[in-house]
């Protein structure tokens, strides 16, 4: 008995050492969880920090870049704009060599960031997009924009195409694809930023596909007044310009209808027209009616444009400077009789300059 009691309590003794053995091991195993659930936990509040803290960050230099853009950048000043004092254009040629260098710099960075647009408050994404066009702009006057060639086509196409990231949730337990983020530029419902996203395109991208469609947004958005109103703030009438070559035959409709737009009658014509009464649009104008080829019905848009900017008397020296005067005389002469509308046009820019007397066709086009 004495020897089965020991054996008994041998057995006892062993089973208990074996359930503390157990016990220390469930203990360990618990433990990492609960360690990993406290860091995961930790990790999400300091993302969540960072979170907010990017988001100031990103607030901060959104305000930085509209004060930019709105009083440095948007001061644009074509080459024959610069003062006729030696020391001033010395000053403003330093002044915009400083600017264009920063642009430069700038352009590829927040060419980055637009992919994380997306991520980013839609109220902030104007004054990114605005930041951007204002250096394109001030890259017009200067011989670094051959340097961002890959820049500008990278921000026109995603511009075009929008910006979408897909995201998923990434925890071991369950992989989970959520719905794709977007933003949206050129398409964009906001017309102050599909407007500013429009111009970039013009600027930058060189396929003829995307600029047909982005010259027929841009039309349906001349034709309300707001479209015009921003059409004039930025200053659009050298982007559409850089596009009134007669290389472009298959855009040149879709530029001078945009033009259209501005002169029909309204508050916006006057602006416009004074936009327009400088030596780029003239000599555009000029090495266009040069081309023997020109087709009519450009021919016809482009006489309602230069009929209404006869009316500017000051204008005159330009249609001389650029003998568009000589030019416009010359196709009157020999303009078929039965294109009425043009000839009216012809005859009525004519007479504005004071080269013909009044007539028929001017009584008809001014009444």
């Amino acid at each position: 008995m004495e020897v089965q009691a020991k054996r008994v309590q041998g057995r006892l003794e062993n089973l208990q050492r074996k359930c503390d053995f157990v016990a220390v091991q469930k203990c360990k195993a618990i433990s990492p969880s609960l360690h990993e659930m406290k860091t995961t936990k930790q990790e999400k509040a300091s993302a969540s920090r960072i979170n907010k803290v990017n988001g100031r960050v990103y607030e901060i230099l959104i305000v930085l870049m509209e004060w930019i853009s709105d009083y440095h950048l948007s001061k644009l000043k074509p080459e024959d704009g610069e003062g006729d004092d030696q020391k001033e254009s010395c000053h403003f040629s330093t002044h915009k060599n400083y600017i264009q260098e920063k642009c430069v710099k700038l352009l590829p960075v927040i060419a980055e960031q637009l992919q994380w647009m997306p991520f980013v408050n839609l109220k902030l994404h104007l004054p990114v997009i605005k930041f951007i066009y204002w250096s394109i702009r001030q890259l017009d006057y200067g011989t670094q924009h051959s340097t961002m060639t890959a820049t500008m086509r990278r921000l026109g196409e995603e511009l075009f195409k929008g910006v979408t990231i897909r995201t998923h949730d990434s925890s071991p337990e369950h992989f989970v694809v959520t719905k794709p983020k977007t933003a949206v530029f050129f398409k964009s419902p906001n017309l102050s930023l599909r407007f500013l996203s429009t111009l970039i395109v013009l600027k930058t991208v060189t396929q003829v596909d995307y600029l047909a469609q982005t010259f027929d947004s841009l039309c349906l958005d001349l034709k309300i007044d707001e479209g015009k109103a921003l059409f004039l703030e930025y200053q659009a009438v050298p982007v559409i310009l850089s596009h009134l070559k007669i290389t472009n035959k298959g855009l040149l409709s879709n530029v001078m209808d945009s033009l259209l737009q501005m002169t029909v009658e309204s508050r916006f014509l006057q602006p416009f027209l004074e936009a327009c009464s400088n030596v780029l649009f003239f000599r555009t104008c000029s090495v266009l009616l040069r081309h023997p080829k020109l087709d009519l019905q450009i021919l016809e848009k482009l006489s309602i444009i230069l009929q209404k900017l006869s009316k500017i008397k000051s204008n005159k020296k330009l249609f001389e400077l650029f003998t568009l005067h000589l030019m416009l005389q010359e196709i009157q002469r020999t303009a078929n009789p039965e294109h009425v509308f043009l000839c009216i046009n012809l005859n009525s820019t004519l007479f504005n300059l004071g080269l013909t007397k009044c007539n028929s066709l001017v009584t008809t086009a001014s009444s």
